[in-house]
């Protein structure tokens, strides 16, 4: 198919791409279809086309719409408004289902804003648009793709269509400009990436090279939920080495150094997560830092040793992304545990360990280290068959307890 002219959309009718309605979640439709009653236009937009696309099961089904977010409203008893730089549409369906609406905007100028940095300011880059100037404010051509539910077509004014074909992401605009505004972008380029097995288009990654000392500027709560979406789609090895080599991991997550085997094992973490068995960000944080801490680790040393290495690494995350003390300890459990594995059965305080509600889970840990590194292969089988038995009963209680002895009464003072 011939490329469209400059500003020209490229549209695909329903005979030439692959989306049925079929396959759109059902309240994503009614969201659509009543928009389009009232009279606005309603599109499914994002990441959900693209999955569709693909062939993929999308995760969200975001809708966009020149409807303004309190027009929304006032079609919808269950919606609700979010977010206060950008105002969003949340509209509440039963099953714990929610479909996120957003009005078309574009790129606020300086003749949209007031002249004084006030609040009213602030919200007035909050600037409703079209859907083409709505597309070319996103962040990759093959995020920025509209399906129109009334025509059956998919619009496309970025160029997303070509870059699906070629398997390659590609931001719209500069991508200088693009990772200066928001650097977080750098990070789901990657994540991109990995995720859908697509190249990285050339000038996006040297924008990386260049911009990378900028993702330490973003907000910590924001590069951590990114860091928990790259361990639940199953790609944090993958995309996270991409990241040291484009020289991004070292200013993505402060003081940490991964060795050698790191990436293989956040690899197994991934594989892991792909059988089905789900992901805490306590068992993330310790596979981070997993190879690190036995490196430093001494089996022989006491175990309040191995609690200060613990406490020091996980910390050190912790602290710099406002990690909960409850997530912190649990990986802090996940690591000393390796401490006893290593150490051998028959040691003080195995009884409680067998019992305690984190050790199957570091065993895995300690299983998939052991898989990747070839070492300790033969302590598995030991300490999974303690595991699976229990600890060994508790010793009879003495037949002929010892009495309490019982204290003379003082005699009173005179």
């Amino acid at each position: 198919m011939e490329q469209p002219e400059p500003n020209q959309p490229r549209v695909l009718d329903r005979a030439d791409h692959s989306i049925s309605r079929k396959r759109i979640e059902e309240n994503s439709l009614k969201v659509l279809y009543r928009l389009r009653h009232h009279g606005y236009k309603a599109y499914l937009v994002g990441g959900g086309v693209r999955d569709l696309l693909l062939g993929l099961t999308p995760k969200d089904f975001d809708v966009a719409t020149d409807a303004t977010p309190n027009q929304v409203k006032k079609l919808f008893r269950n919606c609700f408004l979010v977010g206060r730089r950008f105002r969003l549409a949340h509209i509440r369906f039963a099953g714990n289902s929610l479909i996120e609406v957003a009005t078309f905007r574009r790129q606020a100028t300086e003749e949209d804003l007031p002249d004084e940095e006030t609040e009213q300011r602030f919200y007035s880059e909050n600037v409703f648009g079209t859907p083409e100037e709505d597309a070319f404010r996103r962040d990759f051509t093959i995020n920025g793709l509209f399906y129109d539910i009334d025509s059956f077509q998919v619009i496309d004014y970025v160029g997303g269509l070509h870059d699906l074909e070629r398997k390659t992401i590609r931001v719209i605009g500069d991508p200088l400009v693009r990772f200066t505004e928001d650097p977080v972008r750098m990070l789901r380029a990657l994540e991109f990436t990995a995720r859908l097995g697509f190249k990285l288009d050339h000038a996006a990654r040297e924008a990386i090279f260049q911009r990378a000392p900028l993702i330490a500027e973003a907000a910590p709560a924001r590069i951590r939920e990114e860091l928990m979406e790259l361990f639940r789609h199953k790609v944090a090895g993958k995309a996270l080495q991409d990241a040291q080599g484009n020289g991004l991991l070292r200013h993505l997550i402060p003081g940490f150094i991964p060795g050698e085997k790191t990436f293989q094992l956040l690899h197994a973490i991934d594989r892991r997560t792909v059988s089905g068995v789900p992901i805490t960000e306590s068992f993330a944080l310790a596979g981070l830092y997993y190879e690190e801490f036995l490196a430093e680790l001494q089996t022989e040393g006491p175990i309040a040793s191995a609690l200060h290495l613990a406490r020091e690494l996980t910390d050190r995350y912790g602290q710099y992304f406002h990690v909960a003390n409850g997530i912190r300890h649990e990986a802090r459990e996940l690591l000393i545990a390796s401490y006893r594995f290593l150490r051998g059965r028959g040691r003080r305080g195995e009884r409680r360990f067998l019992t305690h509600p984190v050790t199957g889970q570091a065993l895995e840990l300690f299983t998939l280290w052991a898989e990747v590194s070839g070492e300790h292969l033969d302590l598995i089988n030991t300490w999974r068959e303690a595991i699976s038995t229990g600890p060994p009963p508790s010793p009879p209680p003495r037949k002929n307890p010892r009495r309490r002895r019982r204290r003379k009464p003082r005699p009173p003072r005179t």
